[in-house]
């Protein structure tokens, strides 16, 4: 896929795992591996795949793991630290990395796992500020997007209760960003950061922002998706998703090797 549009993608990677208990605190989330590659690199394989020629990953916890990945992928990945991952949230993460963004860009998350119409389906998508949603995967922990009657998001959360009845989906944790888009959610962070670093990008800031600036949500009901945050969504992924991605890729012919792209 040639895609020129948007060139770059922010992998965001600095969380500590916690609720990963034991594994948690001896790999990154975006280390678990659940076929040849783990699962961070088999994102970046997807992303090359689909034009993406500048791939930013923000570390923090056991940031050593990511240290190979510039040389592997020359020229492609690039690391940013962010120094108070233990006492920041994912907006932190992602204003770390504000200086090497300089077009519109993807925004992921490191403990996804997902087949590659994720990230066509947002790139194809005409809006230029687009959050990939899903149908309901009853997975636990879920955030529930609202949207308004032009399909632009209103708000997210865990609890549907806290919501309008215009549920349009689950957030799955991949979606593209403009640059006027992105300064916006900056301006918000700023604020937010006077009081604490534990600010949420998708929850806070892109909330916030979406109130400024639409923000369209683009549902693929049909997606095969997992967030992997927990043991129970870890069990999820191996037993159900994972050989559900197996088997679309084979019946596609795409592969996921675990070398250097060519």
């Amino acid at each position: 896929m040639i895609n020129s549009v948007v060139p770059s993608a922010i992998i965001l990677a600095a969380g500590m795992g916690s609720r990963m208990r034991v594994l948690g605190k001896q790999i990154p989330k975006g280390y678990i591996r659940l076929g040849a590659s783990v699962i961070i690199e088999e994102s970046i394989s997807h992303l090359v795949a689909v034009g993406i020629r500048h791939i930013v990953i923000v570390t923090g916890h056991l940031a050593e793991f990511f240290l190979p990945l510039p040389a592997k992928y020359d020229g492609i990945v690039q690391l940013v630290h962010n120094p108070l991952y233990a006492e920041s949230g994912s907006m932190y993460s992602l204003y770390c990395a504000r200086h090497h963004l300089e077009e519109d860009f993807l925004l992921l998350e490191s403990d996804i796992i997902y087949e590659r119409k994720a990230l066509t389906s947002c790139l194809e998508n005409s809006d230029k500020n687009t959050v990939l949603l899903s149908g309901y995967t009853n997975s636990s922990d879920e955030i529930f997007v609202e949207t308004n009657l032009e399909g632009h998001l209103v708000s997210m959360s865990k609890n549907r209760d806290d919501l309008g009845v215009a549920i349009a989906g689950e957030f799955v944790g991949i979606s593209k960003i403009s640059q006027s888009l992105f300064r916006v959610m900056l301006s918000c962070a700023k604020e937010s950061f006077i009081l604490t670093h534990h600010v949420d990008y998708e929850t806070d800031c892109l909330v916030s922002s979406a109130r400024l600036t639409a923000v369209n949500c683009h549902s693929v009901e049909d997606l095969i998706w997992s967030e992997i945050d927990d043991a129970s969504h870890l069990g999820r992924a191996q037993n159900v998703i994972y050989p559900q991605l197996q088997k679309q890729n084979d019946e596609n012919g795409l592969f996921l090797p675990s070398a250097q792209p060519a």
